[in-house]
């Protein structure tokens, strides 16, 4: 009787379409859909989303999304087609190089930030140091 060999899967990193690698941040298709897809639902249609680092948390810092109706004059606007992501000149800093994905397992859904600045994190995952 023979047995059947499985192959392990391979992950890779988030694929990231339109974005050079010099900007604060980027997002996957995936994040890239699901933030087209809860804008639609906003009324009225907001400008862009806003992608920040505020501080708080455990570890000092942790990452804020939200849904901007104009752009701020100090922004970095980052483009995925015809979406807009605005970054505070100060968050830039922070998330240079970030990847923001969105991700649904069986537990959980949501955005997963991906970022070469951080340190270390806190024990629950929501806030980090750089």
């Amino acid at each position: 009787m023979a047995t059947a060999v499985t192959t392990p899967e391979v992950v890779t990193a988030p694929e990231i379409v339109n974005a050079p690698a010099t900007q604060p941040v980027n997002l996957t298709p995936s994040a890239q859909a699901k933030v087209k897809e809860i804008m639609a639902t906003q009324d009225p249609l907001p400008a862009g989303l806003r992608i920040g680092v505020v501080g708080g948390g455990c570890s000092g810092f942790q990452y804020s999304m939200s849904f901007e109706n104009q752009q701020g004059m100090m922004d970095k606007v980052v483009r995925f087609d015809d979406l807009k992501v605005f970054v505070d000149a100060t968050s830039a800093m922070y998330l240079n190089g970030c990847i923001v994905d969105y991700v649904e397992t069986l537990e959980a859904a949501g955005f997963k930030f991906e970022n070469p600045q951080v340190k270390s994190t806190c024990g629950c995952g929501s806030s980090f140091s750089v």
